[in-house]
């Protein structure tokens, strides 16, 4: 009976030590664990610089570097969270946030972040990590959508390049990429495999809303005008005008970059952070620029899901784990974060440094973006995952292609999407 207890406590203790946090060292120390998604090699090596420079700086207080994958994030963090195991500080994006932090599983940074930082980034990013009550991350890098555009071709065409403070109107973008169409080139290439959150972050720009609380904070689906200029300016480039290419709605925006870089395209719309790939594949003298996306009633204004910092709510050392947030989100150190994934730091200060606001590679023009960017339609919504994939991605795919009409469009995203979010709401 003995042996059995003794077995029970020691199997109970390593069951612990497995736990959020990773307990306490033998020496004494305290080690956090930190979940990184951190991908392309400048911003690996960034992350990793940084938490070498932590641990010799707190000797009491370790980081443990943990390499995570942006391709399943949610499900690995969702089975952490389940199975007590999840690290004490997380990296993710803010539009996968919502469920856990209804569901418990995030800390409230409410009262554990310092001033600075909370005076650092402004309201509008601290709106994208904020459910009910709480604050459950914090935003520290985002990309505005932008036009990648072959610089010789927009000479050649003699159309007028647009700047952020003159963009083009979306009646405009279109009559530009009919222009730049011909010869075997179209004059855009929409890379559309995930629709849903391009089609919403842009619609901001013209008023588009989509999903509307009531006063009993429920959410609600509906199809209106403004929600509507930017998918059928989309659809009527593809289908009516030619001018953008059917064969890429299906593609991600990696996969345009090719027929780009021969000139099938004049023009792609991709993420700020896009300027990576772009700069280290292209062709030796292929010229290109960025241009800001095309403004509507609401000017540039776009929606974003920053990438976010967040903390486990059974992370036995949270402030411990704060500290070091603020900490890696220093002013310094969060442009050499946004330098590393080519991404713009959400931070006051550190959008302020030269490196970010040079011509070359267009930094300058996601800079002057950011002062337009806001948390993206669905930031809140629950349910939003489900409605995403099993409603408006099918049906803005077969809108793009032509298969159905923005009516049907308008009746499947309200009547079919307003049913599943019911099913979170009640």
């Amino acid at each position: 009976m003995r042996t059995r207890i003794t077995t029970l406590l020691l199997s109970l203790s390593l069951l612990l030590a497995g736990c959020s946090g990773g307990g306490d060292g033998e020496d004494g120390r305290i080690t956090l664990r930190f979940q990184s998604l951190a991908w392309q090699e400048e911003s690996v090596t960034a992350n990793k610089e940084l938490v070498r420079e932590w641990n010799a700086a707190h000797p009491d207080v370790r980081v443990e570097y943990v390499q995570g994958s942006w391709d399943s994030v949610h499900d690995q963090l969702l089975t952490s969270f389940e199975g007590g195991e999840a690290p004490d500080i997380i990296h993710d994006a803010s539009d996968d946030l919502a469920d856990f932090a209804y569901g418990g599983y995030l800390a409230d940074l409410t009262g554990l972040l310092p001033e600075r930082l909370k005076a650092d980034i402004p309201q509008r990013s601290w709106e994208t990590v904020t459910f009910g009550d709480g604050v459950y991350g914090v935003p520290f890098l985002q990309e505005p959508r932008v036009l990648i555009a072959n610089a010789d071709l927009l000479k050649e065409s003699g159309v007028r390049i647009p700047a952020p403070g003159r963009p083009w109107t979306w009646d405009e973008f279109r009559q530009v990429t009919k222009e730049l169409s011909g010869d075997g080139r179209y004059g855009v290439a929409w890379p559309l495999k995930e629709p849903v959150s391009a089609t919403l972050n842009l619609s901001l720009s013209t008023g588009g809303k989509l999903f509307h609380r009531g006063a009993d904070g429920k959410v609600t689906v509906r199809f209106e005008e403004g929600d509507q200029v930017v998918p059928r300016t989309i659809h009527d480039q593809v289908t009516t005008d030619h001018s953008a290419s059917p064969t890429t709605l299906g593609s991600g925006g990696s996969d345009t970059l090719p027929g780009f870089f021969a000139g099938t395209y004049a023009m792609v719309p991709l993420g700020f952070s896009y300027r990576q790939q772009i700069e280290q594949q292209a062709p030796d003298g292929f010229d290109w620029r960025v241009l800001p996306a095309p403004a509507g009633a609401e000017g540039l204004t776009q929606g974003v899901s920053p990438q976010t910092l967040s903390i486990a709510e059974d992370s036995p050392h949270k402030r411990e784990a704060a500290a070091f947030l603020d900490f890696l989100l220093q002013p310094d150190n969060m442009v050499r974060l946004a330098l590393g994934d080519w991404m713009l730091p959400t931070g006051s200060e550190a959008l302020k440094d030269p490196a970010l606001r040079t011509a070359e590679h267009g930094w300058a023009t996601g800079t002057a973006l950011a002062g337009h960017l806001r948390s993206a339609p669905a930031q809140s919504v629950r349910g939003y995952p489900e409605w995403k994939d099993k409603v408006a991605t099918p049906a803005l795919q077969e809108y793009y292609s032509g298969a159905i009409d923005t009516e049907e469009l308008r009746s499947r995203l309200e009547k079919d999407g307003n049913l599943v979010l019911a099913r979170y709401q009640r």
